[in-house]
């Protein structure tokens, strides 16, 4: 198959230093976190933020530069990201599925070492109908504002479409400025029995797929006050979209079980 850019419509990208440059940042930024649990020294992990941070800007740089510039991402290689992106979030589901089977594990039949009981002796669980509830409602509602954004970006809409994606990035914000003063306020800790550590392991690799999720739609939201993209070239915010609505859901199954039924 034949393209304007080679011989065949598929895209053979060029050498990049980016995956091993990512690679080591993301060693680093481990041993500078348990450095700076055991030390109380952040030089290591200030480093490798730094690090990390610059390889993301570069080689999402040069991501924009072959889909939008280049036109090197053709339909057949549109086809193949999006398989790709399902592919990662069906392994986010069984990541966070591995968290689910422990929780029900300990609380389906909770042993004599917790007192026999859900949650354990001595633990006082969140009331659901409080911040988690207000953090629900959050959440739902970014998934309409990204929704909403999309069916703007398909028709042409821009300036609906800026305004309802900086309305979903600012919930993604606020989701997790709560969910940074429910840990505060919590009156138990990852180390007070299983219920302790399943409960701020699962909510707590959630709440950096929120951070995550909300850098990626700022970087769409860049791109698409720069006009990158259209409404049938638009694949880097679609996948953007899939992966907040993935967060929602999982966040659903969070709030019935783990905050709701759970506690």
């Amino acid at each position: 198959m034949s393209s304007s850019h080679g011989h065949h419509a598929y895209h053979l990208v060029d050498m990049s230093p980016w995956p091993l440059t990512g690679s080591i940042s993301a060693m680093m930024l481990t041993t500078g976190l348990v450095k700076f649990f055991h030390q109380y020294n952040m030089d290591l992990l200030l480093l490798s933020f730094l690090a990390t941070i610059l390889t993301m800007i570069q080689w999402w740089r040069d991501v924009v530069r072959e889909g939008t510039y280049q036109g090197l991402h053709t339909q057949i290689v549109m086809k193949g990201l999006r398989w790709g992106m399902i592919l990662f979030i069906v392994s986010e589901v069984l990541f966070f599925f591995s968290f689910f089977w422990a929780f029900f594990h300990s609380s389906l039949a909770p042993t004599i070492e917790i007192g026999m009981c859900w949650p354990p002796t001595g633990i006082q669980p969140f009331n659901p109908f409080q911040i988690p509830l207000l953090n629900t409602t959050i959440l739902l509602s970014s998934g309409a504002t990204v929704t909403w954004s999309h069916h703007a970006i398909m028709n042409s809409n821009h300036s609906e479409a800026i305004q309802s994606l900086f309305l979903t990035v600012l919930l993604g914000l606020y989701f997790t400025a709560l969910q940074a003063f429910e840990y505060i306020e919590a009156s138990f800790t990852i180390a007070d029995s299983v219920y302790g550590s399943t409960f701020f392991v699962a909510t707590g690799f959630h709440g950096l797929h929120v951070i995550i999720g909300s850098t990626f739609l700022s970087i769409c939201f860049y791109r698409l006050y720069k006009c990158h993209f259209s409404s049938n070239h638009h694949f880097g915010f679609e996948a953007a979209a899939w992966y907040w609505h993935f967060v929602d859901v999982v966040w659903l199954f969070l709030y019935i079980f783990i905050y709701w039924w759970g506690g």
